[in-house]
């Protein structure tokens, strides 16, 4: 007698609401980029400067861009964001020169990156 497979339901990603934290299906969500000058791209320099949202509905999209919208856009964050992914991905140590040429930045900019970071004490976000 032979063994009956069960037929396997195709498994459904489920996606996180940034507002409410409810789970829901990938292909059920809300999604977009809003400017966030902490967040860099750890695959896609193109958008560094920009986070991804996700949202249950078009309403808590709103909420989350409204977020978003009220917070300030600082090139130095964006630069020390920048900095960051440089040492973090590859040799940590690095002349000024070697950051420029993997930061795109020059050497004016990162020296505020830096400033801008140890005033306020965070590198940003690699997504």
């Amino acid at each position: 007698m032979r063994k009956r497979r069960k037929k396997r339901m195709p498994a459904v990603r489920l996606e996180l609401c940034d507002v409410c934290g409810a789970t829901f299906p990938e292909d059920e969500a809300v999604r977009g980029y809003v400017p966030d000058s902490s967040s860099v791209s750890l695959r896609n320099d193109w958008f560094d400067g920009l986070r991804i949202i996700t949202a249950c509905s078009t309403g808590h999209f709103a909420v989350l861009r409204k977020t978003y919208q009220r917070r300030p856009f600082t090139e130095e964050e964006l630069w020390a964001a920048k900095v960051n992914r440089a040492l973090s991905s590859g040799t940590p140590a690095l002349t000024l020169g070697e950051l420029a040429c993997r930061t795109g930045l020059d050497e004016t900019e990162i020296r505020r990156a830096i400033a801008w970071h140890n005033e306020h004490g965070g590198w940003g976000t690699v997504q």
